[in-house]
């Protein structure tokens, strides 16, 4: 068995997601444990950290065992490496993955791979002219419970689906009384803020990988907190959304709803919860756990009783469904997927095209707030 070194620059890796997601979860275990084999070969990452800041860039490359440079261009001028891995602030991405395109590199994209569904396809005509791979990062659906669900939707037994519920959220301090536990750019536009940019191009591929194509989107969205502290102790006012809803509209028939907020506090069963309604029966998943009920376990409910709590527990009748495979961290099914597809053209439905369809919900869901309308997701033609 050969040992294929593959040479992967990893850009933002001081920020919380190139730390901690890129390296610490996928790509410094995949490299520790020996690769992963691919067609008889063993696929091993080199890892090079690229970002702003010398002192916290030498600190991560001597925990990690890696080479380190704040020099874009000179590293993206080094053949030793093949790959660059964006996961830098969101307003800069689209300067940094046309220069690794310009420079021959596959490209890895953390989400979102462009600021408009426009500026993604330049990029996806210049990485196809240029010949170079490329995949984005879409990680929710390898969660436990996501995959749970996505095994019992697939296993047919809810039926034909008919309906769903997602329901994402927390509450975020505004600093004022208590430190704000998100980074401040989150709040401003033209930092790639919003949370219909940071959330819902994961909701796209997540309810599409369980429920199908969409077709059309209505949405709304507010500010709840319009003026926020940042990490200098200084006011700003907040120029995006921390607040959105959706109602979606499926090729299939089905219909569901999304409520997505920054500004809610959390009583339900997990900070990330989705059910799916079918004909047969439903299923209903948080971020580890998941549980389907079928028709002889659903209550007989007729009415409500406005006079009194008929004292019925909705949740009996809902059975577990048991994990059936060992946890794979999602970022580490991300980077050994599109390893193998670097080196054996194996299937990368996570590519670049698929980052741009989750940037058109987004940008879809922007359209029918300004229009207040209905917006169609159409097929993307490049």
């Amino acid at each position: 068995m050969s040992k294929l070194s593959i040479g992967i620059i990893v850009n933002g890796a001081t920020g919380r997601i190139g730390s901690t997601q890129h390296l610490a979860n996928a790509l410094v275990p995949i490299r520790d444990q020996g690769g992963i084999e691919v067609g008889g070969d063993r696929i091993l990452p080199r890892i090079l950290l690229l970002g702003r800041d010398s002192h916290k860039l030498s600190e991560l490359a001597g925990r990690f065992g890696a080479r380190w440079s704040t020099d874009l261009d000179g590293t993206l001028s080094d053949s030793d490496y093949a790959v660059l891995c964006d996961t830098s602030a969101t307003h800069a991405r689209k300067a940094v993955l046309e220069k690794a395109i310009a420079a021959g590199k596959h490209i890895y994209s953390e989400k979102p791979v462009a600021l408009s569904v426009a500026l993604g396809l330049d990029l996806l005509r210049a990485a196809k002219a240029r010949g170079v791979r490329h995949g984005a990062v879409e990680d929710k659906l390898y969660l436990p419970g996501p995959q749970k669900l996505l095994r019992v939707v697939m296993g047919g037994s809810l039926g034909r689906v008919v309906g769903f519920r997602l329901e994402f959220g927390w509450w975020v301090f505004d600093g004022m009384e208590v430190p704000c536990q998100r980074p401040s750019w989150n709040y401003k536009k033209g930092e790639g803020g919003g949370l219909l940019f940071d959330m819902y191009p994961h909701w796209r591929y997540v309810l599409e990988g369980l429920v199908g194509p969409i077709r059309r989107v209505a949405a709304s969205a507010t500010t709840a907190t319009p003026v926020r502290i940042d990490e200098q102790g200084g006011r700003y006012d907040v120029d995006v959304e921390d607040t959105a809803h959706a109602l979606l509209e499926m090729e299939s028939g089905a219909v569901g709803a999304v409520l997505s907020s920054w500004a809610t506090r959390v009583r339900r069963d997990d900070l990330l919860t989705l059910q799916i309604d079918g004909t047969n029966g439903s299923a209903f998943a948080g971020l580890h756990r998941c549980w389907t009920q079928h028709a002889p376990q659903v209550p007989r409910t007729p009415h409500f009783n406005v006079a009194q709590d008929e004292g019925v527990d909705y949740r009996e009748g809902w059975a577990e469904v048991e994990a059936d495979a060992t946890f794979t961290n999602p970022y580490r099914v991300g980077w050994e997927t599109f390893l193998r597809h670097l080196h054996s053209d194996s299937p990368m439905h996570a590519d670049l095209a698929a980052g741009i369809r989750d940037v058109q919900l987004a940008e879809a869901c922007m359209r029918s707030i300004r229009d207040r309308a209905w917006v169609g997701m159409e097929e993307l033609k490049v």
